[in-house]
């Protein structure tokens, strides 16, 4: 299993989350539902570095599908958002 470090997003219109991202990695960037199957299954975990620590990045299943999420601080805004596009 390898630990993943997402530092971009790639985002619709919308601003739903589309990829993650790393720059200079090799599995960079990896589409939403791909993602989602690594987390599922254990396969991969990702997360965002933070300069006070790292965010772990999760599936959530909500009223339209599955989709990728970070709780920053135990709020429930989606931090994916304010990441760089990719």
């Amino acid at each position: 299993m390898a630990d993943r470090p997402v530092r971009k997003t790639r985002k619709d219109s919308d601003g739903d989350i589309l990829a993650l991202c790393n720059d200079g990695s090799v599995w960079s960037p990896r589409n939403k539902a791909d993602a989602i199957r690594d987390i599922e299954q254990g396969l991969h975990t990702y997360y965002v570095p933070w300069k006070s620590g790292r965010t772990e990045i999760h599936v959530v299943n909500g009223p339209t599908g599955k989709y990728l999420r970070t709780d920053r601080d135990d709020t429930s805004r989606n931090n994916l958002d304010d990441l760089p596009d990719c």
